[in-house]
């Protein structure tokens, strides 16, 4: 059931309060989804959008992508593997890493289904309903980027020297990555469209791709040495080439 985004925020705190002790880790990043999700719902009532209506339905069924993975975890079903390789990331691990994890799973592979979900093929031939679309997937940064420093504050003490020394970069370079992952996206949804087009073994192959791709980039963050900087050169988001 569809309850909007108040209730998707209830049931990511319902998350939070349920999370075994062995993974307190994981509230790093459901923390700070929910905390995000809050902000899209204040920006809607705002009236930031084009469409709220359907941003706030967009927003919901992104939400249950990743509550859907989260609880099939817990429950010791299988889930795809960019969130399988953030899931069971080291615990250790320092919490800024949490973060980008969880964001480069949700954003590289489950956004573009997302939006997928919200987004007819009839509606792909409208140019003038896509473009409305795309500017409201745009106007989310406007509200991501306002959400850089306040989640950097959360993070404090909780994060390395080095990682405050590099504050001013983190945020410089989020707002830039929030941007390009974006981008990314959109093209990775109008190629997933094309393959829904040819039916569901199309579709199916082409989302294959698209979890490899993301596993990929999630295994690489999970290397050592300074994630932003390998991020500023390798890129944040991942791009589906042409079919085969």
């Amino acid at each position: 059931m569809n309850d909007g985004i108040p209730g998707v925020v209830a049931r990511m705190q319902q998350r939070l309060d349920e999370l075994p002790k062995e993974l307190n880790h994981r509230q790093i990043f459901l923390g700070t989804y929910l905390r995000t999700t809050q902000a899209v719902g204040t920006a809607i009532e705002q009236a930031r959008f084009e469409d709220p209506e359907w941003v706030a339905d967009w927003d919901v069924k992104f939400a249950e992508l990743y509550l859907d993975a989260h609880d099939a975890d817990l429950a010791g079903r299988s889930t795809a593997r960019p969130w399988r390789l953030a899931f069971d990331a080291p615990a250790e691990l320092p919490p800024l890493r949490h973060v980008l994890l969880g964001i480069n799973a949700h954003v590289n592979y489950d956004l573009p289904q997302g939006l997928l979900a919200v987004i007819s093929d009839e509606d792909f031939t409208d140019s003038r309903l896509m473009e409305r679309r795309r500017r409201d997937h745009e106007r989310i940064d406007g509200v991501l980027a306002e959400r850089v420093g306040a989640e950097d504050d959360q993070l404090g003490g909780a994060r390395s020297l080095v990682d405050r020394v590099l504050t001013p970069l983190n945020r410089l370079s989020s707002q830039r990555f929030l941007r390009e992952s974006r981008q990314k996206v959109w093209h990775n949804t109008a190629e997933l469209q094309r393959a829904r087009l040819d039916g569901p073994t199309a579709y199916a192959t082409r989302l294959d791709e698209l979890e490899l791709l993301s596993a990929a980039k999630i295994a690489d963050l999970l290397r050592p040495g300074q994630v932003l900087v390998r991020l500023a050169i390798t890129g944040f988001g991942v791009t589906l080439p042409p079919p085969a």
